[in-house]
C-alpha cells in the first residue's frame, strides 16, 4: 500500500486471513532507519530485524495466514537522521568507547530526550486493516507492545531478534535495551556487565 501519513504497509499472503480467527497473523511494526535499512550500517539491529520480520511474515503466509509489515517514517527515534548520526559519533568518541550503560544517556545529551516517538496512534493502521489478534509480533519494543494491546488488539507471541542476526557492533545497543526492560527471552547483563540472568522476560 502507498504511504499515507508517513506509514507504508506491506502485506504477504491472503488478505482474507486478517479477519479469519483460524488463520495466523504475523506483524512487524518497523520504525524507519535509513542508515541500517538502506545503507547497511551495523551499529544497530534495524535492518536484520526488518529482514527477520519479513521472513516471519512469509513463513506465516506459507502456513495459510498473513504477514504484515508496517513501515513508519520515524527516523532516528523520530529525532531525524542528523541527530541520530550525532548520537552515533558521541557514543563512539566518549571515554571508554561505545558502552551499554551510556547508550540512552548519549541520545539524551545530544537531543535532550531519549526518544521522541509517540506510539499511541500507531495501532490505528492495524485497526483499519481489521486486525483483532496478532499471533506473532516481531518486536522487542514495550512501547509498541503496550500501545497495541491497550488499543484492544491481542498479542499471542512476541518474537525477539535471534541472537545470530545481531551484528557485532550492535551488541551494545542490544545489551542496553535488554537492561532497560525491552522484551527478551535471552540473557540480561547486570549493572556491572558481569553476572547474567537466564531467560528473563522483561515488561514495563
Amino acid at each position: 500500500m502507498p504511504p499515507i501519513g508517513g506509514v507504508t504497509v506491506y502485506i504477504v499472503g491472503d488478505l482474507a486471513a486478517i479477519a479469519d480467527p483460524n488463520k495466523p497473523v504475523a506483524v512487524r511494526v518497523h520504525d524507519e532507519c535509513n542508515g541500517s535499512d538502506v545503507f547497511g550500517s551495523d551499529i544497530c539491529t534495524c535492518r536484520p530485524y526488518l529482514v527477520h520480520g519479513i521472513e516471519v511474515c512469509v513463513q506465516t503466509a506459507q502456513e495459510g495466514g498473513v504477514g504484515i509489515i508496517v513501515y513508519c517514517r520515524k527516523e532516528g527515534r523520530a529525532l531525524g537522521e542528523v541527530t541520530k548520526f550525532l548520537v552515533y559519533n558521541a557514543r563512539k568518541r566518549q571515554e571508554g568507547g561505545d558502552r551499554a550503560d551510556a547508550y540512552f544517556t548519549r541520545t539524551e545529551c545530544v537531543a535532550g530526550v531519549e526518544d521522541m516517538r509517540f506510539q499511541e496512534l500507531m495501532p490505528d493502521v492495524l485497526h483499519w486493516l481489521g486486525i483483532t489478534r496478532i499471533d506473532r509480533m516481531v518486536s522487542m519494543s514495550n512501547m509498541k507492545y503496550n500501545a497495541i494491546i491497550q488499543s484492544g488488539i491481542e498479542i499471542v507471541e512476541r518474537i525477539p531478534i535471534p541472537d545470530d542476526l545481531i551484528p557485532p557492533d550492535a551488541r551494545v545497543e542490544m545489551e542496553a535495551k535488554k537492561a532497560a526492560g525491552y522484551y527478551t527471552t535471552g540473557d540480561v547483563l547486570d549493572a556491572d556487565g558481569l553476572a547474567q540472568v537466564k531467560g528473563r522476560e522483561l515488561v514495563e
